[in-house]
């Protein structure tokens, strides 16, 4: 019987611990313990419910185009729970000179596809616009190295583009900044295409049409989440684990590799085994693994990461009415706000608040901000109420408020991110029986992390000559 330790129970130590419990279950002869130093599973992914509205403390949704977390969501019987962004409703503002500018249509990420709608924007002045048509004729270009995210945009539309599309947006999705992301890791597609195509407009719109071209009926929705919220997911997954394998308030204080196996060292005491998952953040995994290689835990702490504040506000049907319509609005930091961004997160999903409520999340923090999380929830709410009065002009007292803080939850790719990936897999392989899942590698999203989460643990039971290529079917659905 070989046994497998995974450290983290995150979504993507429960993506692991799932994976071996199905094989387990199949007749696999392997044990698996997952500790977790907290008193709950699912990290980040926390739903509240809060005066008939769906409040989430983390993330919200998913990216449909990657399949991995629908995928657990079906194995686990969560298939028919699955909901879709209400796209037709989905339109974004930037604000700009303290106005909010609707995003002009065909603007893909932060490209545009469609010529008119971007020409009569607003959102752009017309020396950028100018850009924007010249960008068409773009030569490919082959970096020479890793590069910034600001620096591929400026070079193929400008800074504008920069200070009003690419920052925001990134700020948003990863809590960093365009001229400290890394393209080959954050947008890997973008360097691809200009490689082979020059012009990241006309390969886009190329990618579009042949998508749609493959695509079978109406296009798939954005974003995808669950009619209870995320959290449904890692209660589902959770009902699925043996609970004699799981171990809350367990902090581990080091990964030791002896002989041929690991030694999991807690205040209980040590337990050995054949192979271990770290799904912790990088630096925690250093921390753990210190003992074991203080080059490979050297590192793991140059990944570094950025922290995160989100405020739910909860309205009457008034102030409902009174909102833009839409998905909500980014905001570049030459506005000089502290909020990010804000979602009408009752627009955004269905299920998320009954027809005469309002449901406004706000994000604050970031890689530039770190100092918001030293203050009280009332200074944030102050900050907050202030800024939309501002912004949409947002005077109304909300029915409820809740504030969530995320110290050091968002990895940040800075350039140079995968070339460091490969350093810490080169040490990694002469580690046997080690294995890494989270967000600190390869993809911050739920998906990633799912599927983060998955390879290491099909991995390590390769290693162990336990799992060959053909599928194993999957546990009963979750009633």
């Amino acid at each position: 019987m070989k046994r497998i330790a995974i450290i983290g129970g995150g979504i993507s130590g429960l993506a692991a611990a799932y994976e071996l419990e199905v094989k387990r279950a199949a007749g696999l002869p392997v044990e698996y313990v997952l500790y977790e130093s907290s008193s709950r599973l699912g990290g980040v992914m926390v739903t509240d419910h809060m005066d008939d509205c769906l409040v989430e403390a983390g993330p919200d949704s998913f990216l449909t185009e990657k399949p991995w977390a629908s995928d657990l969501c079906r194995r686990v019987g969560l298939g028919d729970q699955l909901i879709g962004s209400n796209d037709p409703q989905r339109k974004t503002y930037i604000l700009v000179n303290g106005r909010l500018i609707v995003m002009p249509d065909g603007l893909m990420f932060m490209v545009p596809t469609k010529i008119l709608p971007t020409v009569l924007s607003p959102l752009f002045s017309v020396r950028t616009k100018l850009r924007m048509a010249a960008e068409w004729f773009h030569p490919p270009h082959q970096a020479q190295g890793d590069e910034t995210v600001a620096s591929m945009v400026e070079r193929h539309y400008g800074s504008e583009m920069v200070e009003r599309l690419a920052d925001p947006l990134l700020s948003g999705v990863y809590g960093g900044e365009a001229d400290q992301l890394s393209v080959r890791a954050v947008l890997a597609r973008f360097a691809d295409m200009e490689a082979k195509h020059g012009s990241l407009g006309r390969a886009m719109l190329a990618s579009r049409r042949k998508m749609a071209k493959a695509r079978k009926g109406p296009a798939p929705p954005l974003f995808t989440s669950l009619k209870n919220g995320m959290q449904q997911m890692v209660d589902a997954v959770v009902a699925k684990l043996n609970p004699a394998c799981v171990r809350t308030a367990a902090s581990v204080d080091a990964v030791l590799r002896e002989n041929d196996g690991w030694h999991v060292v807690t205040d209980a005491g040590s337990q050995r085994f054949d192979s271990v998952i770290v799904a912790t953040p990088a630096p925690s995994a250093a921390n753990l693994l210190r003992g074991t290689s203080n080059d490979l835990a050297a590192l793991l702490r140059t990944i570094h990461y950025s922290s995160s504040v989100t405020v739910t506000l909860g309205y009457d049907k008034a102030v409902r009415d009174s909102l833009p319509p839409g998905f909500g609005f980014l905001i570049p930091r030459s506005e000089g706000k502290r909020m990010l961004a804000a979602t009408f997160v009752h627009n955004k999903f269905p299920h998320r608040a009954p027809e005469d409520r309002a449901l406004i999340r706000c994000f604050l923090g970031g890689a530039r901000d770190e100092q918001i999380l030293d203050l009280d929830e009332n200074q944030i709410l102050q900050i907050v109420r202030s800024e939309l009065r501002q912004i949409i002009g947002l005077s109304a007292e909300p029915r409820f408020a809740r504030v969530y803080k995320w110290r050091a939850a968002m990895a940040q790719y800075s350039v140079g991110h995968l070339e460091r990936l490969e350093r810490i897999e080169r040490l990694r392989q002469q580690l046997p029986g080690l294995a890494f899942a989270g967000n600190g590698f390869r993809g911050i999203g739920v998906p990633d992390c799912v599927k983060s989460g998955r390879d290491a643990a099909d991995d390590q039971l390769r290693a162990l000559g336990l799992l060959k290529d053909e599928p194993i079917p999957a546990l009963a659905p979750h009633r």
